[in-house]
């Protein structure tokens, strides 16, 4: 084993005894004796050694001195004193000094023993030295990891533009590069889209397109999964020049678990920028703004998800609440807009009975052109989506401008990207929903998804409106074929009882003012009016010969006669919609104090319809010529009407009538 040996002794006896017992104990031994402060300084400068053994006291220098000269020079070595006499207290001072061991001269037994463990235990401490130096390091890098990487998970950064700048500019500043940008893989397309650059070049870089079955070192990483660092682009025969000032590159591919999303590239106008260093520093950033980036994607399209479930619930509501279709109609284009973010949208419904695509609504619109929109289906783009029942897109309006058949009415708007829906249900054309937007518009398979929805769901809103609207009208017809039906029946008793010839007419018309009077609600003022119409229907059950008698009927006559409200009941009650009109043709003849007829009803027994309708009914047929008598006067008829009240008519209704309704006749 060969050491090393610097030797600080005076005495050359002493010096050859300690060299020979080192050998005695089987080292190849090269030494150097010294005397003084400056030729140790010379010698630890010169040559390297294993291990110092020195005197403890010299004429000139000592092991103390010795001792400040080696720290000095920040040098481990083992340093064992050898001394002919030494207190107890000298040997406590060079220990604290920094000696490792120390012997009696004459002693040697244990010298080369001591020489090899002292030089066991100083590779050690070096060794621990260099693990703390390389953990001091690790230390720093981690730190600057971190201060790059906080911003990455701070919760702050929602949307995946602004998380990618932050990326971007963190590289920038914090690993001292001069460009960088962060492309992003679009699977559908195999597009690299460059989501964030910053630097000199960025408005040069951002302009090329790149594609990842293409050319360069980007798409190479990307499909290696591999770090890419070149020292001098220039050299790289995969190299795409697309930054005239670069010349080293480094590019880090952006994994998520096994796959690959992405890529960091960055550049430098230096040879040789990216040491061993950076490019692991710079893996470790990589992995973590995958992370980040993939996580603000899945959040960015839950919330995107969420928007559209939402937006289809909307429209959902609009169809179940109203059944308004322009209202409808409004709310689905308000959400086409919104969730697809285009800038207008537009309505064609196909009429049926033109054959004709009208349009219906639109938004987003500069001008009102598109509203002139009329177009047989196979007529232009929006005819093409109806004839074959399938969306139509054109990327570039400007293309096939004098394809488009309503170029005309799109003048000033600007559009460049057109898609058209068609709108189905059932098997049924219903019309095409239209997007127009001013830019190209970048779609995926989830947008055409949401597309698709929300034009099958304009569809069963369109269905459903025209539906209701059919059903309504329907109704509404039928209501006058009702109303028709009953002023016939009411035509036909004036016919045949001549003495009450135009009397239904009236009270009719004075009972509906006087029930609103009375507040009766709107929605009872069609069975009032019903009621009013058919308030003698019963006296169909009458026999002409008791009916038409021109004579005083006898009292079994006037008990046929009193029947007639029970005949109106049992004639109309079988008709669902007559029910609620039975209260006048049943009860217009009780009377207040319990005296009338058909079942001597009493007070407020009696439905407030047939109260009122009472007052009238004796009202006009007091104040109407009769073939038996002439009319009353008016203050003949006022001065009845008040000596019934609280006999044959309601007490406050009697008050009303004459306040509110006398005055208008």
């Amino acid at each position: 084993m060969h050491i090393r040996i610097l030797l600080v002794e005076d005495s050359p006896d002493d010096a050859d005894l300690v060299i020979r017992e080192i050998r005695r104990n089987g080292y190849n031994v090269f030494f150097e004796q010294i005397q003084s402060a400056g030729e140790m300084k010379k010698a630890l400068a010169e040559k390297e050694w294993d291990a110092i053994i020195c005197d403890y006291s010299l004429p000139q220098f000592d092991a103390i001195q010795a001792l400040a000269v080696l720290h000095e020079s920040r040098l481990d070595l083992p340093f064992i004193i050898v001394s002919g006499t030494i207190s107890e207290e000298n040997a406590v001072t060079a220990l604290k000094a920094g000696a490792h061991d120390f012997l009696i001269k004459g002693k040697y037994a244990r010298l080369g023993p001591a020489i090899v463990r002292e030089m066991r235990d100083a590779e050690i401490r070096r060794g621990r030295k260099q693990a703390e130096a390389e953990l001091k390091q690790r230390n720093a890098e981690l730190e600057r990891l971190y201060r790059a990487s906080e911003g990455l998970f701070s919760g702050g950064l929602v949307d995946l533009p602004s998380l990618a700048r932050t990326i971007v500019n963190t590289v920038l500043q914090e690993f001292q590069q001069s460009n960088c940008s962060l492309l992003l893989v679009n699977n559908e397309t195999r597009e690299l889209e460059r989501i964030a650059v910053e630097g000199p070049y960025s408005e040069e870089v951002s302009k090329s397109n790149l594609s990842l079955d293409g050319p360069g070192l980007i798409a190479k990483a990307i499909r290696g999964g591999s770090v890419i660092n070149i020292a001098e682009v220039s050299t790289e025969v995969d190299y795409v020049p697309n930054w005239e000032d670069a010349h080293s590159e480094l590019v880090i591919p952006l994994k998520v678990g096994g796959d690959v999303i992405g890529a960091l590239d960055v550049q430098s106008p230096e040879q040789g920028a990216f040491h061993e260093d950076d490019e692991r520093l710079m893996t470790i950033f990589a992995d973590r703004a995958a992370m980040a980036l993939e996580r603000t994607r899945l959040y960015e399209q839950t919330i995107r998800q969420l928007e559209r479930l939402a937006a289809l619930r909307v429209i959902d509501l609009a169809i179940s609440n109203s059944f308004d279709l322009r209202l409808t109609l409004s709310t689905v284009l308000d959400q086409v807009v919104e969730q697809l973010r285009v800038n207008a949208a537009s309505i064609l419904l196909f009429k049926p009975e033109t054959g004709r695509l009208e349009f219906a609504l639109g938004r987003g619109f500069r001008t009102r052109g598109i509203e002139a929109s009329s177009l047989r289906p196979g007529e232009g783009y929006a005819g093409a989506v109806a004839l074959e029942r399938r969306i139509v897109q054109i990327p570039n309006i400007i293309d096939v401008i004098e394809q488009f058949t309503r170029r005309q009415l799109l003048e000033g708007e600007n559009f460049i990207s057109y898609f058209g829906v068609p709108l189905i249900t059932k098997g049924e054309l219903k019309g095409v929903l239209e997007i127009f937007h001013r830019s190209s518009l970048k779609t995926d398979m989830e947008w055409l998804n949401f597309l698709d929805s929300l034009g099958w769901q304009t569809a069963i809103a369109v269905d459903n409106a025209m539906l209701f609207e059919k059903i309504q009208r329907s109704n509404f017809e039928l209501g006058l074929a009702y109303d028709a039906t009953i002023e016939g029946w009411s035509h036909a008793m004036d016919l045949r009882d001549k003495e009450t010839e135009g009397h239904t007419r009236r009270v009719t018309e004075m009972t509906l003012k006087f029930a609103r009077v009375m507040g009766v609600p709107e929605s009872e003022i069609t069975h009032v009016r019903r009621g009013a119409l058919l308030h003698d229907i019963g006296k169909m059950g009458v026999p002409d010969s008791i009916l038409l008698k021109p004579d005083k009927l006898t009292d079994e006559e006037w008990q046929v006669m009193r029947r007639h409200p029970q005949y109106a009941y049992d004639m109309l009650a079988s008709i669902t919609y007559l029910r609620p009109a039975l209260d006048i043709p049943y009860c217009h003849h009780e009377k207040w104090d319990g005296t009338g007829y058909p079942r001597g009803l009493a007070g407020t027994q009696i439905p407030l319809t047939a109260r009122l309708f009472a007052v009238v009914d004796v009202w006009d047929a007091i104040t109407s010529d009769r073939p038996y008598r002439k009319k009353w006067s008016r203050q003949q008829a006022l001065d009845y009407i008040r000596e019934q009240s609280g006999k044959h008519f309601d007490p406050e209704v009697v008050g009303i009538f004459l306040r509110e309704i006398v005055d208008w006749h």
